[in-house]
């Protein structure tokens, strides 16, 4: 069975395809096991004979010589053929015999040269027989089809010119051409079945190959969410920093309270950093989240991040009117704490010393609406590394919550981050 026509399922590339056969290999079909396990043939030639096709081989061979001498003894009964064409015709009938063992390599070739031979040979019939049988169980109905119509159309004529002593003409065209269609017929079923096998081989290839790409895009998501959740945590403590170790660079001759007051700041909020990155780099190694440790903020900590900011130097205005803050779901005020964090965080780096206005509002049923506005900054302020990004990450987050988020420069030369959250 050659590689191009044993199946019509297009194979897994071989580079993510697990083991494919591991069962016992001697009763499967080399061409078979060739398709459902590439990787275990000769790269570059033909696939090596298992233990079943030389018995096969060998009954086929053996099928054809039985029938040959079934037709020399037919020959030697029938007295409308002369001893010299007796002898031709057994010459040609052991090639044929002998031309069987080559059918697996030209299953094509072999069946249309002994089309002609057959006519012309009765001992060649059998090797005929295996001939179309081969082709029906290696190549496409096409093929089949041409070379099946040509043998069951020239039966009449065969029988026409030499016919049988023992049966009558109509029986025996119409016992030829129901054999030949029977030999067709057998070897497409073959050839059905075993492409049956590779189209399930083929089906759990890909279920297989579906399965291990869906979990890396699993593990690849989750870690993305990590990623966001270390850059919304870790951004805001670390500009807490910032701003406290460059109070007390420019201010060496603070009093020591406020000095004192600034470091146990500072002490505190790497506390916390730290605390962060050791939960994130738990779940990094668990390889999934860890429901037993530090509560999520909710929108309940907003006023705690306000007073985090205020004690940092930040003028911040909250306006907060939300009907019913208790009734706030957790992953909505988890999403508008994160969005409220990374915008004051931003508007620290990017416009320090200005007056932010964070406004949340909503209802149930009409959305929680996070906005967080301020002025343009006094003077020029130098470029960030890595701007932008955050406000990439704050949009993937509203719309992984089923919101939107919008944000900009405003008239008067400020910034304006807007986010709807879905609030039911």
């Amino acid at each position: 069975m050659s590689g191009d026509d044993a199946g019509q399922a297009s194979p897994v590339p071989r580079a993510q395809t697990p083991a494919l056969f591991t069962g016992p290999r001697w009763f499967i079909p080399s061409a078979l096991l060739h398709e459902l396990d590439p990787d275990a043939g000769r790269p570059g030639r033909r696939p090596r004979r298992t233990a079943r096709d030389w018995v096969v081989d060998f009954a086929c061979f053996f099928v054809a010589v039985l029938l040959g001498a079934v037709a020399i003894e037919a020959l030697s009964r029938n007295p409308q053929v002369p001893d010299g064409l007796a002898v031709v015709d057994q010459v040609m009938g052991a090639l044929a015999c002998a031309a069987v063992w080559l059918r697996r390599r030209w299953p094509l070739g072999l069946a249309v040269a002994l089309t002609p031979v057959s006519f012309v040979s009765d001992t060649a019939g059998g090797a005929g027989v295996i001939a179309l049988f081969t082709l029906a169980v290696h190549r496409p109905f096409r093929y089949v089809a041409w070379v099946g119509g040509v043998n069951a159309a020239l039966v009449p004529l065969f029988y026409w010119l030499r016919p049988d002593v023992d049966m009558p003409y109509l029986v025996s065209v119409v016992f030829a051409v129901l054999l030949t269609v029977a030999i067709v017929g057998w070897g497409m079923f073959v050839r059905a079945k075993r492409q049956l096998m590779l189209s399930l081989r083929d089906r759990a290839r890909r279920a297989e190959t579906e399965a291990r790409l869906r979990a890396e895009q699993a593990q690849r998501l989750a870690r993305e969410a990590i990623a966001r959740e270390m850059h919304d945590v870790l951004a805001h403590r670390l500009t807490l920093l910032s701003v406290h170790a460059g109070a007390l660079e420019f201010r060496p001759d603070a009093p020591p309270a406020e000095t004192a007051r600034a470091a146990g700041v500072i002490r505190e909020s790497a506390h916390e950093a730290l605390q962060d990155l050791r939960e994130i780099i738990g779940v990094l190694r668990a390889g999934e989240p860890d429901d037993a440790g530090r509560p999520q903020p909710t929108l309940a900590a907003l006023d705690t991040l306000v007073t985090e900011s205020r004690a940092a130097g930040m003028k911040v205005l909250l306006r907060h009117h939300v009907t019913d803050p208790g009734a706030v779901p957790s992953s909505v005020g988890r999403t508008a704490y994160r969005i409220a964090q990374e915008c004051l965080t931003n508007a620290r780096k990017h416009a320090p010393g200005t007056e932010v206005t964070l406004s949340v509002t909503g209802a149930p049923g009409d959305g929680l609406t996070v906005s967080v506005r301020n002025p343009p900054p006094e003077g020029e302020v130098p470029p960030v590394p890595g701007s932008g990004q955050g406000l990439i990450g704050l949009m993937e987050r509203a719309t992984l919550a089923g919101g939107r988020l919008e944000h900009g420069p405003t008239p008067d030369g400020g910034f304006e981050v807007r986010a709807w959250l879905p609030w039911s």
